[in-house]
């Protein structure tokens, strides 16, 4: 598994904006993406600084992403965020997402 960190900062008080364009528009195109596992966005107390890590069956599926889809995300996202995200990666060595998603076909 695969997983991409994207930190942002928004705009003052757009933190309720930003979670209706990630629910309504930004959940379906990660969707589409072949590889997509999952998503946590995190925010800090203030609201103006947010954590999106995705997760990735592969690190090509989350690179083409970056490529395809991740573009039309910013441009969705332009309105409520500040400056430039930036984007880390990283190889997941343990995680219990595989267990989760058994569990809930139970």
């Amino acid at each position: 598994m695969y997983a991409r960190i994207v930190a942002l900062n928004l705009k003052p008080n757009q933190l309720t904006n930003f979670q209706q364009v990630l629910d309504k528009q930004v959940m379906p195109i990660l969707r589409k993406q072949t590889g997509f596992k999952d998503v946590i966005t995190l925010a800090n107390s203030n609201g103006n600084e947010v954590r999106s890590i995705s997760l990735w069956e592969k690190k090509e599926n989350a690179e083409a992403y970056n490529s395809s889809g991740y573009p039309e995300v910013l441009k969705l996202l332009a309105t409520v965020i500040d400056g430039t995200p930036r984007i880390h990666t990283y190889d997941v060595l343990a995680s219990t997402l595989h267990q989760v998603a058994a569990f809930a076909t139970v």
